[in-house]
């Protein structure tokens, strides 16, 4: 609270001591009316009864500087984010002959997809190979790319899922599927051109990663979006934290990590250990329990991003837009205005307008040494049907538990 007293009463409060306000008798040389030289009838100075007017109303002028200042900033704030999505790292695409069967059949008249149909994202989580495992910088994939070749094995996908944002923009389903998913890959060199469905990007690039994930599922790619895991790990930490909970401690072999049971808040490296975590799980789940946590940690990690201490607070917000456009890979297709607008239209999307589901396990299996996973024909064909349609909701109803993952989130 102000200890400022008020200023006595009559007396403006500005140092300038009492102001008449004039009587009803004023005339014109009392009133101030400007003649037709710029002078007052008065014969007073037009500047002498600005700076008079700025005297008597230091508040207004005050708020109507304050005001002005922030309009500029949130202009300039505007600005410099339209100019962070600029920066935004671009890579040709192949989409090949997009899947049409199951579709809806477009109306006559209807407008672009891109601004009122639905929409699905191929999200790949990433890292640089062999040089990464070892420690070395690489070529990010935008580098890989530049020449027009890619070279097999030179970047790794650890994470795949189809973004479906629906038609009036007001949810999104995330489908993971399993990268150890045993799938046809077209021009594949081994197994009779099968593999793991992660093979398919770290062999050919994002183009045959894209025609593999449309073939497998029947749902047109629309747009190709890749962060690095650099990128995710920094994410957390521009959140100051994600806050998580884990069911039941148990000891990752490979990482050398345990991870105890009970509430936990991750940022930074932590937290990239623990989505990536695979080995010796529990339930002995594998793929689709570090599926789990991934969607459990990438649920939590939304809700912040979408949260009033993220969204009001300019400083984290700055350093969020930084982290995401600097390790962040898209289309070329995927221009700047595409891109705010679809920001725009989901503007008011909270993470409970979110759902998490996963290709559904028919069963483990072994091809040769290879462990992989293979999916239950009806179901997943139910899955995908249901994306097609921009209609999860059939496919909950008939699979009440399918976007339960036994574990929860909290931001």
């Amino acid at each position: 609270m102000s200890d400022r007293k008020p200023p006595p009463e009559g007396d403006s409060g500005d140092g300038s001591g009492p102001q008449s306000s004039g009587s009803a008798n004023s005339g014109p040389a009392e009133s101030g009316v400007a003649d037709t030289n710029g002078a007052t009838a008065s014969g007073a100075d037009p500047g002498t009864l600005r700076r008079g007017f700025a005297r008597r109303h230091k508040v207004l002028v005050g708020l109507a500087v304050v005001l002005g200042l922030l309009a500029a900033s949130a202009a300039g704030y505007l600005y410099w984010a339209d100019q962070q999505i600029g920066n935004i790292a671009r890579v040709p695409v192949d989409f090949g002959e997009r899947p049409t069967a199951g579709l809806p059949t477009p109306q006559e008249g209807e407008e672009d997809k891109e601004a009122t149909g639905p929409l699905n994202i191929l999200l790949l989580g990433a890292d640089n190979g062999e040089g990464a495992a070892e420690g070395k910088d690489s070529a990010s994939v935008e580098e890989e790319l530049a020449d027009g070749d890619w070279t097999p094995f030179s970047h790794r996908s650890d994470t795949m899922m189809i973004a479906h944002i629906s038609a009036d923009r007001q949810d999104v389903q995330l489908v993971s599927i399993p990268r150890d998913t045993w799938v046809p890959i077209p021009g594949y060199p081994a197994d009779d051109g099968h593999g793991k469905i992660n093979a398919a990007f770290a062999y050919g690039g994002p183009s045959l990663a894209v025609k593999t994930v449309q073939d497998l599922t029947g749902i047109p790619i629309d747009h190709l979006a890749i962060i690095d895991w650099v990128g995710f790990r920094d994410l957390t930490t521009a959140l100051g934290g994600v806050r998580v909970y884990i069911p039941e401690t148990f000891y990752d072999t490979s990482q050398g990590i345990e991870w105890t049971k009970g509430w936990h808040e991750y940022e930074g490296q932590e937290a990239l250990a623990y989505v990536r975590t695979r080995y010796n799980l529990p339930d002995e789940s594998g793929d689709f329990g570090r599926i789990a946590r991934q969607q459990n940690f990438m649920r939590a990690t939304m809700s912040k991003l979408l949260s009033t201490g993220t969204v009001a607070n300019p400083i984290k917000l700055t350093r969020v837009i930084n982290t995401v456009t600097k390790y962040l890979t898209v289309d070329e297709t995927w221009d700047n205005d595409e891109i705010r607008s679809l920001a725009l239209s989901m503007r008011s999307l909270r993470s409970a307008d979110v759902e998490f589901l996963t290709a559904p396990l028919g069963k483990y299996d072994y091809v040769g040494k290879q462990s992989i996973v293979r999916l239950a024909p009806r179901q997943v064909e139910a899955l995908f049907d249901a994306v097609r349609q921009d209609d999860i909701d059939s496919y909950l109803e008939k699979y009440p538990d399918a976007n339960l993952d036994g574990e929860q989130s909290i931001s």
